[in-house]
């Protein structure tokens, strides 16, 4: 199937993407061992320029979504170079992976786009290799003597390089100190991983390489449309699924709007309670109002212009109710956050349900303008949601929320708050004493163990130890169990304080 959907053969690989493929494997076998940082950034730059090259070796242009997938692919590995936090830095990485296949195939179809941003590499990483193995072959044999000046000249460079800067290091100190941050910590017992993720990148350049000369076609695995329903049989059922939701939003409006006072008065409900008892099912509506819609434009009726303004009527009514939907759910996550404080399910959860409200957005202008660009346009939001995520530093704000509270008089969970990354330093370190301590101890000790190189090191960490400095908690740290009021018990396993909910899922 995939060979039917490869509808060119890649010419002979040239010489730049040949280097950049090595450059990229030499990057990776040097960077990628000490952890994740700029460095995922550095390996992927030389990937994409020997891409690039294929392609227009292969006589592909560069589109205007080609240029936004790939981008946005690069953008989004600066997530890691900024946060410390693991959660949003994978996030960013397999979404980065994604645009970049996006960018090489060039879909545009709902599948197109699905298996191209998914699959779409993994087809091309055995036949990349024997492509770039004919083109080392061919140029050793075609031109050995061009090859040979070029190595001897890689080689001379190398031992000139060597040579001079450790004399030159060994002359000055700052020298030396500047030589030893720039140059990588490799060592001979990490010798076997540094090979493995060299050949990692060696593949991976090529892969992309091969795929940009000749990319698999994705929207040509087509999905037949439902059979067209009747009006009635269509319509009736959509609209009664609109009334229930026009007088389920009515009732919600009069509580949500009214705070905290009209949710005690109208329900004898507290906020974690009422915010509890909807929140994901209202998440679960919105996600299942959406396959609802799909499933709708499947079967729609298609027999004419009346049939197209039925369709929109109804779908695009039925789109408008669910983002209320998704302003209520976000309305009881807020008043369940300012009772009992923000933590990264809550925060991702919530950030879900805006995406989604996003989507809707997305739909409803399809309906108007045409849903050519609509696969796309959902990609790049998810991307975009991606990308704002690791950027406003969940953590960072989780810790600033959390400690704005304890200024307004609300108990703290400092349990909670010790198990953030390095990117809450800035807001924990602004804690009085001894809850500052308590909060900051396991980070600072994260910190001290750890000599990461600075190509794997990111600017939160970077900045969390120009706050901390050289303090060491040291063997005199604090027993801070007594400190701990519980607020978020619900993601670590108890707590007992005033605002502690027992039946908080989340």
């Amino acid at each position: 199937m995939v060979t039917r959907l490869r509808t060119m053969k890649p010419g002979p690989v040239r010489t730049g993407t040949l280097v950049a493929a090595l450059a990229t494997a030499l990057l990776s076998m040097a960077l990628l061992g000490d952890g994740i940082g700029l460095n995922l950034l550095l390996v992927a730059l030389p990937a994409s320029a020997g891409a690039y090259i294929a392609a227009r070796a292969a006589g592909r242009g560069l589109r205007p979504w080609t240029a936004v997938w790939g981008i946005g692919g690069l953008v989004l590995l600066a997530v890691p170079a900024l946060r410390d936090a693991g959660w949003p830095t994978f996030l960013a990485i397999v979404s980065a992976l994604a645009l970049g296949s996006l960018a090489l195939h060039g879909s545009k179809s709902w599948l197109g786009v699905f298996l191209g941003s998914s699959v779409g590499l993994f087809t091309s990483l055995s036949p990349s290799l024997g492509w770039g193995a004919r083109g080392v072959r061919d140029r050793m044999s075609g031109s050995r003597g061009r090859f040979g000046v070029l190595f001897r000249s890689a080689a001379v460079a190398v031992v000139l390089l060597i040579v001079f800067g450790a004399l030159f290091a060994s002359a000055d100190a700052a020298f030396a100190d500047l030589l030893g941050n720039l140059t990588p910590d490799v060592s001979v017992g990490d010798s076997p991983w540094r090979i493995f993720l060299g050949l990692l990148g060696l593949v991976g350049a090529l892969a992309a390489a091969y795929t940009a000369a000749a990319p698999v076609r994705w929207d040509g695995v087509a999905v037949r449309p439902g059979k067209a329903r009747g009006r009635l049989e269509w319509a009736l059922p959509l609209i009664v699924l609109n009334l229930l939701f026009a007088a389920f939003l009515a009732i919600q409006l009069t509580v949500l709007l009214g705070g905290y006072d009209k949710v005690m008065a109208e329900t004898d409900l507290s906020y974690s309670e009422y915010a509890r008892q909807g929140f994901w099912q209202l998440l679960w509506a919105t996600v299942l109002t959406l396959g609802v819609i799909a499933l709708a434009l499947r079967w729609a009726p298609r027999g004419g212009a009346r049939d197209r303004t039925l369709v929109r009527s109804v779908l695009g009514t039925l789109c408008l109710l669910t983002l209320v939907v998704v302003a209520s759910a976000l309305r009881r996550m807020d008043l369940y956050v300012d009772a009992y404080g923000l933590t990264r399910l809550r925060i991702s959860v919530a950030a879900v349900e805006l995406w989604l409200g996003v989507v809707l957005v997305l739909i409803m202008a399809a309906g108007i303008l045409g849903c050519r660009l609509l696969p796309r346009a959902v990609a790049a939001s998810a991307a975009v949601g991606v990308l704002a995520f690791g950027l406003v530093s969940p953590d960072g704000l989780i810790a600033e929320q959390n400690v704005q509270r304890y200024r307004n008089d609300h108990s703290i969970d400092i349990e909670y708050l010790k198990g953030l990354s390095a990117d809450a330093v800035p807001a924990l370190d602004t804690l009085p004493e001894p809850l500052r301590s308590c909060a900051l101890q396991d980070i600072q000790r994260t910190l001290l163990d750890s000599d990461e190189p600075w190509y794997a090191t990111s600017w939160g960490e970077k900045r969390a130890r120009d706050i901390l400095g050289d303090w060491d908690p040291g063997p005199r740290a604090l027993d801070c169990r007594g400190l701990s009021s519980g607020d978020n018990g619900d993601e670590r396993g108890g707590g007992t304080g005033d605002d502690y909910d027992p039946y908080d899922p989340y």
